[in-house]
């Protein structure tokens, strides 16, 4: 546990960040590598209140230990991959809107049919290095994939849809066109890098990019769905979200025919010597539900959250 808390705070030079990635509390991580330090006798970073930073001993300490750590995780791989029944841990890292169009159809029937194997899922609006973040997985659109990572196509397209309650189309009319917009009270999205998310268009061949205006500004899409259900205004979600909604007559659709089909999803990782029986399991439960075969997916474009 400390060798693996020193190297993550001195790769993310954050103790918060480092112990999002291990799973643990700030208090725990810092105890951790507080525990080395004493044992060891020197002080391996330099901290204050804004950054952490590797001291000179530091920087020697995570040169010459961080090869052999990483030799010791890859002869645990080789002997999980040797186990009969799959267990341990996977962790995936996804966009929230991904995490949540698998969750019910692959995540819990995997964990059902594999109780031993704990999933543990981190949900980031940012793009991130999973080998960096020591992920196995991610979850992503298709077209967002590095070129180096393995990507496994995860169903078929997928759209963005505008909606909002029958009470507030009825007392604001419904829009016709992209630019009927500024006239209507919008539920805003800020992006993780702060900038707040344009409604993308597309119909014809002509697209269009629109800069939405509203009383509210959120970042979590789960709350945009809650302020259109109660009439506030109109929200970009995408139609996995609020599929029961407009079955059940509580969101209507509008603009559809500028709403265009997104990339799919894709289920991605890197090339493994020897992976684990969960990590191996859940590949193939993956493609065998999805339909989807191996392919390489270039990295290029943008997905709402």
């Amino acid at each position: 546990m400390e060798l693996d808390a020193v190297l993550m705070v001195a790769r993310r030079g954050k103790f918060r960040t480092a112990a999002l990635e291990l799973g643990v509390s700030t208090t725990a991580l810092s105890n951790a590598v507080g525990k080395l330090e004493r044992t060891l006798g020197i002080r391996l970073f330099n901290r204050t209140t804004r950054s952490v930073s590797l001291t000179e001993a530091g920087q020697q300490f995570v040169a010459q230990v961080a090869p052999a750590v990483q030799d010791i995780h890859e002869a645990m791989d080789v002997a999980r991959s040797q186990q009969a029944t799959p267990s341990g841990t996977l962790r995936i890292n996804a966009f929230p809107t991904a995490a949540r169009e698998i969750f019910s159809w692959l995540v819990l029937p995997f964990l059902r049919e594999h109780p031993l194997v704990h999933i543990d899922i981190v949900t980031e609006g940012r793009l991130v290095d999973i080998v960096a973040g020591g992920f196995d997985l991610g979850v992503r659109s298709a077209d967002l994939v590095p070129v180096d990572m393995i990507a496994l196509p995860l169903g078929s397209g997928r759209r963005n849809v505008v909606v909002g309650s029958p009470r507030y189309l009825e007392t604001h009319g419904t829009p016709i066109v992209p630019q009927d917009l500024a006239e209507h009270s919008c539920l805003r999205v800020r992006l993780p890098d702060g900038a707040i998310y344009r409604w993308p268009f597309e119909k014809d061949g002509q697209s269009v990019h629109i800069d939405v205006d509203g009383a509210i500004t959120l970042d979590e899409a789960s709350l945009a769905r809650a302020g259109a259900l109660a009439s506030v205004g109109l929200t970009l979600a995408m139609e996995s979200d609020v599929r029961d909604d407009i079955g059940a007559g509580r969101l209507v659709r509008v603009l559809e025919d500028w709403t265009p089909t997104l990339s799919p999803l894709s289920l991605y990782y890197p090339s493994r010597r020897n992976p684990t029986a969960a990590f191996k399991a859940f590949v193939d439960f993956a493609r065998r539900h999805s339909g989807g075969s191996e392919a390489l997916t270039p990295s290029i474009g943008r997905e709402a959250r």
